[in-house]
């Protein structure tokens, strides 16, 4: 048997090979991957990998999506120490109505802010049928191919011009990255109060999303429902939304909130 010369072997250590696998999450970091592609992506045996990942698993660096591993609670824990003042008064202001939606849905429901071009997740419960989704509190998605993100982007000159100046990376095959069909898109949404997301974070994810007015009539944030794309149908849960994020509203005019520029 030929052994494998100095120059062959692996020199990286168990740390190098650690951290190599965290990042080969990349953009797929809270949707999560399998243990073949995240091998593939660092360089490394299946074997090494899946050894690798339990170790970060026992420790919270990554955590089991089904059969897919995914960054864990660390990076969620760390994600909310770093939420800023503004977006802990948006948590707490509107977190009860976020529990209204779930309660007359029974889907799950999200929270969410635009920071830059991009959407951080405030809060989120889960609905009975558990759903693979891209979102997690503390995390981050960019805005263009969510539903909270685009609902926001569609009242934000400055976000829009930092999303069209970015690259765009296609998600799933029904992300909408073309200028053009983007611009369109937040017309849309601008024009109805809504936005949805057929599949552009994830296939099989289904969201709506409508915005929570401020005192200044911009949008605070944005609330959203999702499910299985196979049987939810956006429209049966439109008017609640908009009941909820109305209210919602409404609170936040009567107690004068506003976000910081």
């Amino acid at each position: 048997m030929t052994q494998s010369t100095p120059r062959e072997r692996d020199e990286r250590t168990a740390v190098d090979k650690a951290i190599s696998v965290i990042k080969s999450f990349g953009k797929d970091a809270h949707v999560g991957l399998g243990v073949s592609e995240l091998a593939r992506r660092a360089g490394l045996s299946k074997s090494t990998t899946f050894r690798l990942l339990g170790m970060l698993e026992r420790n919270g660096v990554v955590e089991r999506a089904g059969t897919a591993y995914r960054l864990g609670r660390i990076f969620q824990e760390i994600g909310a120490q770093l939420s800023t003042p503004d977006q802990d008064r948006v948590r707490d202001l509107l977190t009860p109505y976020l529990a209204d939606l779930y309660e007359a849905t029974r889907g799950t429901v999200q929270l969410a802010v635009l920071s830059g071009e991009h959407v951080v997740y405030l809060n989120k419960l889960e609905g009975h049928q558990r759903l693979r989704t891209p979102s997690r509190i503390g995390g981050r998605m960019p805005a263009y191919c969510t539903a909270v993100g685009k609902v926001l982007l569609a009242r934000n000159a400055a976000a829009q011009d930092a999303t069209f100046q970015m690259p765009r990376h296609a998600w799933t095959p029904s992300t909408i990255v073309g200028e053009d069909a983007l611009r369109a898109e937040l017309w849309r949404v601008r024009q109805s109060g809504v936005a949805i997301d057929r599949g552009e974070s994830l296939e099989r994810l289904t969201c709506v999303a409508a915005p929570v007015m401020g005192p200044g009539g911009e949008p605070i944030a944005a609330i959203s429902v999702s499910g299985d794309a196979a049987t939810f149908r956006p429209e049966m849960h439109e008017n609640v939304l908009r009941r909820v994020c109305l209210a919602a509203s409404r609170a936040a005019v009567q107690l004068r909130f506003a976000t910081a520029a």
